[in-house]
Parts: structure tokens; C-alpha cells; sequence
């Protein structure tokens, strides 16, 4: 068993984009947090599967060069390979749980 508190672990850009929470064995997950303008960043990954699920605001997906909205309850699931990025174009911060299995910490490739 393992338990951590989010107010323990911190943002990748002080107090935005991805917290992980839980990183390996198996899979990693966490929160991102997009304030308005800023993107995730395109990348995708070899061998991880990607989900994400959006607990507040909305957000642009491109998946494969394809723009999808994204608002509150909608989920997205990301095979390995398809090229992502997530743009948050609102006025308000948007958040989401996001999962990654499996658990492969360099799996991730930047475009």
C-alpha cells in the first residue's frame, strides 16, 4: 500500500502542468493543471498508453493533428504513438487526472 497527499508532491511549472502523484511500479498517474494559453507540450509516447479526464474547465486536444474540445466529465484515452497535445485556449485553468500504463519513465518523445 502506498498513500500520498497532492499538497506533498508539486507541479512541473510551479503551480502548473502535470503532478504526478504515483510513479511506477506499474503505472503512473497524477493531476495537470493548464492555466489559460498554456499547452502541455506535442509529444507521444512509444510503448504507454495515455488517458486523461477532465475534472474542471475545457481544453483543446490535438491527437494526430486532429482538434478535439475537451470540457468537464469528458475522457480521452491515447494509444501508444498517436502524436498529442493539450492547449488550454479558455479564459479559466482547466485540471485533469491523467493515467499512464505502463510505468516507463523515458517512454516519452517530444516533437
Amino acid at each position: 500500500m502506498e498513500r500520498v497527499n497532492e499538497k506533498e508532491k508539486e507541479f512541473r511549472f510551479g503551480d502548473s502542468g502535470p503532478k504526478y502523484l504515483f510513479r511506477g511500479p506499474r503505472i503512473e498517474w497524477g493531476i495537470l493543471i493548464l492555466k489559460p494559453g498554456e499547452s502541455l507540450g506535442a509529444h507521444y509516447h512509444k510503448e504507454v498508453e495515455e488517458t486523461f479526464y477532465l475534472l474542471d474547465g475545457n481544453a483543446k486536444f490535438l491527437i494526430d493533428g486532429i482538434e478535439y474540445f475537451g470540457g468537464v466529465g469528458d475522457a480521452f484515452r491515447l494509444e501508444p504513438g498517436e502524436k498529442h497535445d493539450i492547449l488550454n485556449d479558455s479564459k479559466s485553468s482547466m485540471r485533469a487526472v491523467f493515467i499512464k500504463c505502463p510505468h516507463k519513465a523515458e517512454d516519452k518523445v517530444s516533437i
